[in-house]
């Protein structure tokens, strides 16, 4: 929400406005990450058993539970940072940092695991160590001046957080549905195929993970743009880049599902290690029809930052809201009443298709009236920057 506010903002040449967002942005999230330091610090075994760890597990779990927590601030500061240099003209930097401290985390994983013996702690260390690499990787771009924010000494602003919130608030919406969907997705499996059938479904969303990173980064790269072209007020750039992404994510989204359906049997012999036939035919089956989402998937997710970049939150909480608890609960239940297993797995898919035909009319409806768009966008030369248009 703070990154796509100051990339507006940024496009009108207002930089006061641009530190007073990065200064707000910089305390709620300071804040966030301090409440979570002290659940840490005061909550982290009610907090480990609530999440349903026993009295076999609890040791481990609640270590690292603890340790992770009391790094929260790091984790949240490291995200802002990320969010603020994409949007700033430093994408590159942003990704060293990010691609850095992963490469450090797998290294300290082993290190601190298996060469020095630390175990879950160690493993919760290198976890933690992890963005504060990243923060000092991505501190270049501030020490050498080219950061076009900077925190003030000034205290945050209710309206200025309600609207960073309000940007990002379907971000949030997606994160946590998608915990919300595997428990619901645990449940009715459960009551369906029993533990074979989790174990199918765990190869389904592992698999999901990886592919569902595609449209991420195509969401998240094409957001920085899109709200320098709407702050800019050059909607034919803005038509032509829309268009653009939902063809990249549909030809994207098209050839990953023929790699999937072709290599299911491959995929899922990952994870069948006891060659078990039935885990073997109910996976392969789940891959083949769950993954169906993945077109319509690219879709929302390119909607879901064009409304963002538009400065229409309320439309991106809308489509966040069906993909995520509005559709996929309900059609879960619904198919576990029919006692329907392919109707668990195409759940995901109908619901994608269902928000993905929604966002368009949405679009049609209160975003494409207020612009002057054109077939194509031809550059203009000559230019720098993105300057407002006076036909527009």
């Amino acid at each position: 929400g703070g990154g796509s506010r100051f990339s507006m903002l940024y496009c009108r040449t207002e930089r006061d406005e641009t530190d007073r967002i990065f200064t707000n942005a910089f305390w709620a999230a300071l804040a966030a990450g301090l409440g979570f330091l002290l659940a840490g610090i005061f909550f982290s075994a009610p907090l480990t058993r609530m999440l349903g760890a026993d009295s076999s597990v609890f040791p481990p779990a609640h270590s690292y539970l603890k340790t992770v927590l009391r790094f929260a601030p790091a984790f949240v500061m490291n995200n802002l940072l990320v969010c603020f240099l994409r949007n700033d003209g430093a994408p590159r930097l942003a990704m060293a940092g990010v691609v850095s401290s992963n490469a450090a985390n797998i290294f300290l994983d082993w290190l601190f695991m298996f060469r020095m013996n630390m175990g879950m702690r160690g493993a919760a260390l290198a976890t933690c160590i992890a963005p504060l690499i990243s923060m000092a990787v991505m501190s270049f771009h501030i020490l050498t001046g080219w950061n076009a924010f900077r925190l003030r000494l000034s205290l945050p602003k209710k309206e200025t957080v309600r609207d960073i919130i309000s940007l990002g608030l379907h971000t949030f919406v997606t994160e946590c549905s998608g915990g919300i969907v595997i428990i619901v997705f645990n449940y009715v499996i459960y009551r369906l195929s029993g533990n074979i059938g989790i174990a199918a479904y765990g190869v389904t969303a592992n698999l999901a993970i990886v592919f569902t990173a595609i449209f991420s980064g195509l969401s998240t790269g094409v957001q920085p743009l899109l709200c320098k072209y709407h702050g800019g007020r050059n909607t034919e750039a803005s038509a032509y880049l829309l268009r653009l992404s939902l063809r990249t994510a549909v030809i994207l989204a098209v050839c990953a599902y023929g790699l999937v359906h072709t290599h299911s049997a491959s995929l899922v012999s990952v994870f069948n290690s006891q060659s078990d036939a039935q885990f073997r035919l109910l996976a392969e089956n789940g891959v083949r029809l769950y993954f169906l989402f993945m077109p319509f998937m690219g879709i929302n997710a390119v909607f879901s930052v064009c409304f963002t970049s538009c400065e229409k939150p309320l439309l991106s909480q809308i489509v966040s809201l069906l993909r995520g608890i509005l559709l996929v609960v309900p059609l879960a239940f619904i198919f576990l009443k029919m006692r329907s297993m392919n109707g668990i797995w195409l759940t995901v898919p109908i619901a994608e298709l269902l928000t993905a035909a929604a966002a368009a009319v949405l679009y049609f409806c209160y975003v494409k009236p207020y612009g002057v768009y054109v077939y194509r966008y031809v550059p203009r030369r000559k230019t720098r920057g993105l300057l407002p248009r006076s036909d527009h």
